[in-house]
C-alpha cells in the first residue's frame, strides 16, 4: 500500500539527487570549460557508493521492498532519486498527487555563481541546470520542475524568467538573499512578477538560495561540530537558526514596497526554509506598518496589512520536527504546505506521521487539514498543476 493512501496530497518538496557531471551534457558547449569551477567533485568514495546503490536495484529481494522501504531509503539509494524512468514509480509509493522538483547538486553552483557577479557564469549555469530539470521531469506530469532565475541583472533576470515559462516551468526558483546591486522589490522587475501572475507560475525561495551565516559564529573556541551527516557541508543548530534571515527581509521588502499590491494574483512559495518563524515575523510586519505609516507614503499605498499578504499570497513549507499545528492556528490556515524533501535525509523516516501529531496536538480540524495537505498547494501552482 501507498504510503500515503487516504487523501490527496501533494508534495510541495522534493529533490532530484544528481549524478556527478549532471549539468554538463546541458551547459552550452563554449561555457563548458569555464563552467567546472562551479562543480563540486565527487570522491572515488562517493563513486563506489553510488555503485554500490545501484547495484542493488539488480536484487529482487532489494526491490520486492520499494513500496514498503520508499520513505527509508535516501540519497542515491532512493527509487527515482537520479533514474528519471524510475521516479513515477516512486510517487506511486508515495501516493502523492504531484511533486514539485529541486535540484540537490545545483543549488551550490547557482548560488556562487550569482555571487561571483559574472553574468556569463550565473546565467549560463542557470540555462544548463533549467534545461536538466525540464528533462527529469518529462517522464511524468505529476513531476513538476523548478526553473531558476538569477536576480544579479534585471534585465537578464526578465529574460531568463521569459525563458523558463516557455520551457514549461512549474515555478520560478529566485534567491531570497539580497542581489548584490539591487533589492528584489527594485521596479525593474515587475514585468517579471507580471509574466508571473498572468502565467499563473508562483516564485519560490529554496535553502540553499539565502545569505550564508558569517562563519566566525564556529570560532567559539571549542572543537568543531559536525553536520548530521558528519561532514560540515549541511546544517548545524546554530547555522539551522540563519535559515530564515534572508527569506524574511527579502519577503518584508517585497511587501512593503508594494510588489504583492501590484501584483495581487502572483503566488510565493518559501520551500525548506521552515515556518515557526513565520508567525512572530507577520507580527513583527504589521508592527512596522503601524509604526512608519505616517512617515512613508509607500505604507499608506498598502491596501492590505502586510500580514494579510502572507495569509493572501504566500506558502510555507514547515519542517516535520517543527509544531506544524502551532504554527497553522497562528498564522491561518491558508499558509502552510505538506512537503517530504525525498529523497534527502532531512525529510525524516515518517514526514506524515510527524505533521499529523502536530495537528492532532493542536486539534485542527478537517478543512485546516485539507488546506495543508492539498488545497494550499494547488492555490500555490495555480494553472499549472495538471491533474
Amino acid at each position: 500500500m501507498p504510503y500515503i493512501a487516504d487523501r490527496v496530497v501533494h508534495d510541495a518538496d522534493a529533490h532530484v539527487f544528481e549524478l556527478p557531471g549532471f549539468l554538463g551534457p546541458w551547459t552550452d558547449p563554449a561555457l563548458r570549460e569555464r563552467l567546472r569551477k562551479y562543480s563540486s567533485p565527487r570522491d572515488e568514495r562517493v563513486q563506489q557508493f553510488i555503485a554500490t546503490a545501484r547495484k542493488s536495484y539488480d536484487d529482487p529481494a532489494y526491490r520486492a521492498r520499494d513500496e514498503a522501504d520508499i520513505t527509508l531509503r535516501k540519497g542515491f539509494s532512493a527509487l527515482g532519486a537520479f533514474v528519471k524512468e524510475e521516479r513515477p514509480l516512486a510517487l506511486d509509493h508515495l501516493g502523492v498527487a504531484s511533486q514539485l522538483v529541486f535540484t540537490t547538486g545545483g543549488l551550490g553552483p547557482l548560488a556562487a555563481s550569482e555571487r561571483s557577479g559574472n553574468l556569463e557564469d550565473a546565467y549560463g549555469i542557470a540555462r544548463a541546470h533549467n534545461r536538466a530539470m525540464i528533462d527529469f521531469c518529462s517522464v511524468d506530469r505529476r513531476l513538476l520542475p523548478v526553473l531558476y532565475v538569477p536576480f544579479v541583472d534585471i534585465e537578464r533576470a526578465i529574460e531568463a524568467a521569459n525563458q523558463a515559462i516557455a520551457m514549461g516551468a512549474a515555478a520560478l526558483m529566485i534567491p531570497s538573499a539580497c542581489p548584490q546591486h539591487h533589492s528584489p522589490s527594485h521596479v525593474g522587475f515587475d514585468p517579471l512578477w507580471a509574466r508571473a501572475q498572468d502565467a499563473g507560475i508562483p516564485v519560490v525561495f529554496h535553502v540553499g538560495g539565502g545569505e550564508p551565516m558569517d562563519p566566525t559564529y564556529k570560532a567559539n573556541g571549542l572543537p568543531p561540530v559536525k553536520d548530521f551527516v558528519g561532514g560540515d557541508g549541511n546544517f548545524t543548530s546554530v547555522s539551522y537558526m540563519y535559515i530564515a534571515e534572508s527569506p524574511m527581509q527579502s519577503l518584508a521588502t517585497l511587501i512593503i514596497d508594494g510588489v504583492f499590491d501590484r501584483f495581487p494574483a502572483l503566488k510565493f512559495g518559501v520551500i525548506e526554509m521552515g515556518a515557526a518563524w513565520v508567525p512572530g515575523w507577520m507580527r513583527s510586519m504589521d508592527s512596522a506598518a503601524e509604526a512608519f505609516r505616517k512617515s512613508e507614503v509607500r505604507l499608506q499605498k498598502l491596501s492590505l496589512k502586510p500580514s494579510e499578504y502572507v495569509q493572501r499570497q504566500i506558502r510555507v513549507t514547515p519542517y516535520p520536527h517543527e509544531p506544524t499545528g502551532w504554527i497553522i492556528k497562528h498564522v491561518g490556515a491558508s499558509v502552510c504546505l505538506f512537503s517530504s524533501d525525498y529523497p534527502h535525509t532531512e525529510g525524516g523516516r515518517n514526514p506524515r506521521k510527524r505533521f499529523e501529531a502536530s495537528l492532532d496536538a493542536e486539534a485542527c480540524n478537517a478543512d485546516e487539514r485539507e488546506a495543508f495537505y492539498r488545497r494550499n498547494f494547488e492555490d500555490l501552482m495555480g494553472a499549472r498543476l495538471l491533474l
